[in-house]
């Protein structure tokens, strides 16, 4: 043990003599620390956690790569290894006092680091500081063992630097260590998996921005654990005490088994890409941490408050302050300056009723349709046009599921999604007409995902409870019995009693889809959280809007639906030549919809439709009654139906709204603070306030007297991040 300590003091003293070692481990790390710190104006938001990632590991593939490599083999040629081998030592010491003083070497560098983040750039502590030390001495052992094989297999100090910088470069310029791994294209990103320093940057900023410990990223771990192992007993069966002893050209393939850990584990990636969507999701948390001041614009705040000229300031992706003026000046708050004079700042606008995997048109191939890879673009669709938050009331259940943990983890950029999964209904009632010409096997497997059936009232019960247990934000129930010759069974009372009860012991939001009175009347004795539709066909009494408003039930008359399904049967399609509609709904959807409504086979679907009663003066005049007697309003499109486009759906059924004679400043009430109390969310969306989300809708002109300037958008801004609406659809 003794021998162990001398030759690591002696090895710490010769390499701090060494001006490469110095400048490797400190000094080159340092530069980048404060250019990168500047270049990613560190001083504002979470940038300095990327920051000392980067540098980090830069650091530490100086340490290993060039401090234990580059010296083993500088040692050697200058004879002063052979000095050793006339004492009676073997090369066990030597190899592990190297390490050990890399370790010793780097890790006061970690904590200086961290000491210039806090004080001069305000980074507070880390909270997982001791993950961080343990995973950042893993990775200085693994590649220090990596450094002793490219030693131990160069014949001399020229080849040693070709080898190494083989090693080095790649890593250096394709790890994240010095350009943002967002930045490159997804193949590239698969490669870079192969690389283990791509391991330690997404690890250390895990650690940083997402406080992961050790457990959450013990596959590097246990890689660069093992490559140190490998490493260091292959360096042992390599070693050379001498200059003159030289070693095969075929030896060099050791540095392959050195590796093979990292090429495993690349192969493994290539298969879960998890380490890749880690990487995206902290990209996405870095591009959500800036801090900036929007000043100078009109606030509605979501709550029916106006504020004629404010400010609102972001900073890691909440608001952290909402100003009456101009607000601070934007150097003591360390943010960036958006200039809106002129502009308004609304919340972002809430959808609570879509179809997120419906195509609300024809395909000129519709077999090519896919419906998961369609609901992510639709979600970036409706970001696009500034909904920022949708809730899917009749999905598949598995596939809304999968979109949603994608999205609202930030992998995918998209609106946040609520969803009710699957719809409660009787068997041949609506919802399930949709799957009858489907073949046996599956119409049954589309029926599952899509809808639930009970037999029974123990039935309904057990299904409410698994849909819990799934991970839904709300239930969806059936009432609509049809009328027209589109005719459905209606859901059993007892049942639907059912359905509601359990929702509500679950906690969760109990959506009900009704066609006429009788409908609304089961819908609020049940205590429903909302009447999806109310009624196109019958006047909803003003006693039961009465009983509404006391019991907190909101309605959401979608009157878009009515609007388009009118449109649909006379073969309009005006509404897919809307500005915002263009923009957003796919070309091929827009030009098959449009051939589809002018061709003879729609004739008879049309003249089918026409049978079946909608009236859109009683539904406006429904609307109407329910905002004079103090329903809770909330807006939604039932998106996904023929002609409704994913996308600016909120900005159509606001104009509704308008005109049938509800206030501007109700109607964006119901699209912000409204929507998001029925969501259960009102403590971080729906209105623009300190501590929540900072999702808003900027845009040019006054909606409060021009409702249609909510779709003259000027930006989009999504949990702080500001969005690039060009690049959206780039990411599918």
């Amino acid at each position: 043990m003794n021998a162990y300590k001398a030759l690591i003091a002696l090895d710490v003293k010769l390499a701090l003599r060494q001006k490469s070692v110095l400048f490797f481990n400190y000094l080159f790390p340092l530069v980048f620390f404060f250019v990168f710190a500047q270049a990613f104006h560190a001083e504002r938001g979470a940038a300095m956690t990327i920051v000392i990632a980067m540098v980090m590991i830069i650091g530490i593939l100086g340490n290993g790569l060039f401090g234990a490599g580059m010296r083993a083999v500088q040692e050697r040629e200058a004879n002063i290894l052979r000095r050793y081998k006339v004492t009676p030592i073997s090369p066990a010491p030597l190899l592990i006092a190297s390490t050990v003083t890399g370790w010793l070497i780097f890790m006061p560098y970690v904590f200086v680091m961290f000491g210039l983040a806090h004080f001069i750039y305000g980074m507070p502590w880390p909270k997982s500081m001791g993950s961080i030390v343990i995973f950042v001495s893993v990775g200085i052992a693994g590649f220090r063992a990596i450094g002793l094989i490219l030693a131990a297999v160069a014949n001399s100090m020229q080849e040693s630097q070709i080898l190494i910088q083989l090693v080095y470069l790649p890593m250096l310029f394709l790890s994240g260590a010095t350009f943002p791994s967002a930045m490159f294209p997804p193949w590239l990103l698969v490669v870079t998996q192969f690389l283990p320093a791509t391991y330690l940057v997404t690890g250390v900023q895990a650690m940083l921005m997402r406080d992961e410990g050790i457990i959450a990223n013990i596959q590097p771990v246990a890689a660069l654990l093992l490559t140190m192992v490998v490493g260091l007993f292959i360096a042992y069966k390599l070693f050379r005490w001498e200059k003159e002893e030289k070693i095969r050209n075929s030896a060099k393939l050791w540095l392959a088994a050195v590796l093979a850990p990292f090429l495993c584990l690349g192969f493994w990636q290539m298969h879960t890409r998890s380490n890749v969507e880690k990487t995206k999701i902290l990209q996405r948390q870095l591009s959500r941490s800036e801090t900036f001041l929007i000043r100078g614009a009109r606030i509605f705040v979501g709550d029916g408050a106006v504020i004629e000229n404010g400010a609102v300031l972001v900073r890691g992706g909440k608001i952290a302050e909402v100003y009456q003026s101009n607000g601070p000046d934007p150097k003591s708050v360390n943010a960036e300056v958006v200039e809106a004079a002129g502009k308004t700042i609304l919340p972002g606008l809430i959808d609570a009723h879509i179809h997120l995997g419906a195509p609300a048109g024809f395909y000129p191939d519709m077999k090519s349709y896919d419906p998961d890879k369609m609901m992510l673009r639709n979600l970036a669709a409706y970001l696009y046009s500034g909904v920022t938050t949708v809730r899917s009331v009749g999905d598949g259940l598995d596939g809304i599921l999968k979109t949603r943990s994608k999205v609202n983890s930030g992998e995918v950029l998209g609106a946040e999604l609520f969803t009710c999964g699957p719809l409660f209904t009787a068997k041949g009632g609506h919802g399930t007409e949709y799957f009858k010409q489907l073949p046996a096997g599956i119409r049954e497997s589309a029926e599952k995902q899509f809808t639930r059936i009970p037999g029974s009232v123990e039935d309904a019960r057990q299904q409410v409870d698994d849909l819990k247990k799934a991970g839904v934000d709300c239930i969806k129930a059936v009432l609509e019995s049809g009328a027209g010759g589109r005719v459905y069974n209606r859901l059993d009372p007892g049942i639907f009693a059912a359905v509601a009860q359990q929702a509500h012991a679950d906690q969760l939001p109990l959506a009900v889809h009704t066609g006429e009175l009788r409908d609304v009347e089961d819908a609020v004795r049940a205590q429903a959280s909302s009447i999806e539709h109310g009624s196109f066909r019958e006047a909803i009494p003003d006693a039961l809007f009465d009983q509404m408003a006391r019991q907190g039930t909101f309605y959401d008359p979608t009157l878009s639906v009515g609007e388009a399904f009118k449109d649909f049967v006379a073969g309009k399609t005006d509404l897919l030549k809307r500005s915002l509609v263009q923009q957003v709904g796919p070309p091929e959807l827009l030009r098959g919809t449009e051939e589809a409504l002018a061709s003879k086979d729609a004739d008879e679907i049309r003249a089918s439709l026409a049978r079946y009663p909608i009236d859109m003066q009683i539904a406006t005049a429904n609307l109407k009654r329910a905002y004079e007697h103090k329903v809770a309003l909330v807006t939604g499109s039932d998106a996904g139906n023929f002609l409704i486009v994913h996308g600016p759906t909120v900005q159509r059924e606001l104009e509704l709204w308008v005109q049938a004679g509800i206030p501007a400043p109700v109607a964006l009430q119901a699209a912000t603070s409204n929507a998001a109390r029925l969501l259960g969310a009102e403590a971080h969306i729906g209105t623009i306030s300190a501590g929540h989300d900072a999702d808003l809708l900027i845009i040019d002109g006054n909606p409060l007297e021009d409702i249609t300037a909510t779709e003259r958008i000027s930006s989009v801004v999504f949990k702080g991040e500001r969005i690039d609406r060009a690049e959206l659809f780039e990411q599918h």
